[in-house]
């Protein structure tokens, strides 16, 4: 699913209160407080709407879910003290005691009421398609039959029911995330269109409360003492006082120790090792990928063009000579190594072969191109491309790299991000740069990308063999009969190549010494501070 990337979250632990205040301490041991810096405000803080990082990150930290991940990112009990998943449904067992912030207890019906919102069209929720395996979630989405007949229940106060439309192995992973958090009907109804929009309209039940918001400039998270596990929770305070985009502020503010943690520019690398910092590395699960347009006229519908064009560009080349960035890593899947498998990493339990690579290959598979084409030249293609410098290194080394073996120009077209995704949605580019992240673990995040039916699938790349794949993987419940059938994705994405994976990101960044126990979390709510403390080991 679409997400707001890059990952916009800038840790950093800062001074609470207003700009001339004095400045405090990153990690505050004696109030239990961390300093937090964001690159932005949160754009919205009603689950219903929500689709980026930064709002997740809050939403994380005040809310709980039917289930959660845990200090391993794997997924545990929240809200859910147990449940069973059938090819027809779910049962979740909601744990008793657990209440909102305001005393009041948390039932099933709270999931009935947001799930129905989410599927409302008047709501014209961005992640209202999560929803659909459920009984009649798609119908009711286009408008066809009331929200009431969805296939969701509250059996009794503490058991939801769940009945599926159609399989749907992965959706105990679905209830960590955001959009399927709870409402609670009368909070929710009270507070109308502005649900959520300051400190005092947002009710939670995690193991924090919003209680400050200053549009623009501040957010104080404090420890909710009705949090159901408010026990295992350490922190006492998150501030997030300062917002800003600005990378080097941001690494200054870290080193004069008013946040305790901050993500690392490339370019920062050198003066972070100077400063004798520790670097430290967290493998997000995004995937950059080039894609190819496959709309009547587009030259890079023809197989032996693409597999050309493949075999030109190296990943490792890419990785370890262009980008030099620490951290990240060549990829051959679609698949991050972030997705597991039965015990370990999907990619390390059904490994793929590179494909074939090389200026001779290349050569070979274009002239072939050519003559199926039927012309003796190629027009120059449009490169569609990011603003960021690793979107400009790789645009420059591909216009190079075919220019010289394979006497293909490229035009670079560079965007920002909201045009390029326009440009995309109208066809209007023959190559382009994207990337992908995990919005939950298990690998038919990334498979439904090249479904024919999706709207992300902006080349409109169709393949029969690929749509019938990707169904046994969203129609059994089988894990090895799943699991077999995304290696046939990924091994199909190779030999068709509708794209070319080109690396797997890593993000670096540097954290304060006393800050302990934080999570890097790949599907909830990066940085996962749940089982942070401070101390001195």
């Amino acid at each position: 699913m679409m997400r707001l990337r890059p990952l916009i979250l800038l840790l950093a632990c800062l001074a609470g209160g207003t700009a001339h205040a004095a400045p405090e301490e990153a990690v505050d041991a004696a109030s239990g407080t961390v300093r937090l810096l964001l690159s932005t405000e949160p754009p919205s803080l009603d689950s219903v709407r929500a689709t980026d990082q930064v709002s997740f990150f809050v939403l994380s930290h005040l809310m709980d879910g039917l289930l959660q991940y845990d200090a391993d990112n794997r997924l545990a009990p929240a809200l859910a003290e147990r449940w069973e998943l059938r090819p027809d449904g779910a049962t979740f067992w909601l744990r008793r005691g657990a209440t909102w912030e305001d005393g009041v207890p948390v039932t099933a019906h709270d999931f009935v009421h947001a799930w129905r919102e989410v599927l409302r069209p008047a709501n014209a929720a961005p992640y209202a398609s999560l929803l659909y395996p459920l009984q009649n979630a798609r119908a009711i989405a286009s408008g066809e039959l009331p929200v009431e007949s969805l296939g969701v229940r509250a059996a009794e106060d503490h058991r939801l029911e769940v009945a599926f439309g159609q399989p749907c192995a992965w959706f105990p992973a679905l209830t960590a995330f955001m959009t399927l958090l709870p409402l609670r009907t009368d909070f929710h109804a009270a507070q109308g269109e502005r649900h959520a929009a300051d400190a005092g309209r947002l009710l939670a039940n995690g193991p924090f409360r919003l209680t400050r918001w200053v549009h623009g400039a501040q957010l104080v998270l404090e420890k909710n003492p009705r949090y159901w596990n408010a026990g295992a929770i350490r922190l006492q305070r998150i501030e997030v006082p300062y917002m800003t985009t600005d990378a080097q502020a941001e690494l200054n503010l870290f080193l004069d120790r008013r946040i305790a943690m901050a993500n690392i520019a490339p370019d920062s690398v050198r003066q972070v090792l100077l400063q004798r910092q520790r670097l430290r590395r967290f493998a997000d699960g995004y995937v950059h990928f080039l894609a190819f347009n496959f709309r009547e006229g587009r030259p890079t519908q023809n197989l032996r063009l693409r597999r050309a064009i493949q075999a030109a560009l190296d990943p490792g080349e890419i990785v370890n000579r262009v980008l030099r960035m620490p951290g990240l890593r060549p990829a051959e899947s679609l698949f991050p190594t972030v997705l597991r498998g039965r015990e370990r990493a999907f990619v390390d339990e059904y490994p793929l072969a590179a494909p074939a690579r090389g200026d001779a290959i290349a050569q070979r598979e274009f002239a072939a191109a050519l003559a199926e084409l039927g012309v003796t030249e190629l027009a120059p293609l449009h490169l569609l491309t990011g603003e960021a410098t690793t979107a400009l290194r790789i645009s420059e080394y591909a216009q190079a790299r075919l220019a010289e073996t394979l006497g293909v120009r490229l035009r670079l077209d560079r965007q920002i991000t909201k045009q390029r995704l326009q440009q995309m949605a109208r066809g209007e580019f023959d190559l382009a740069l994207q990337n992908w992240g995990p919005d939950f673990d298990d690998p038919v995040t990334f498979a439904e990308l090249l479904a024919s039916w999706n709207p992300i699938n902006r080349g409109q790349y169709r393949s029969a063999g690929y749509d019938r794949w990707l169904g046994v993987a969203l129609g059994s419940n089988e894990p090895a009969q799943r699991l077999a059938a995304f290696d046939e994705l990924q091994r199909l994405v190779r030999d068709d190549a509708p794209l070319i994976p080109v690396y797997e990101n890593a993000r670096l960044y540097v954290q304060h010494p006393a800050l302990q126990g934080v999570v890097r979390a790949p599907f909830f709510g990066d940085p996962n501070l749940r089982h942070a403390r401070i101390g001195t080991r």
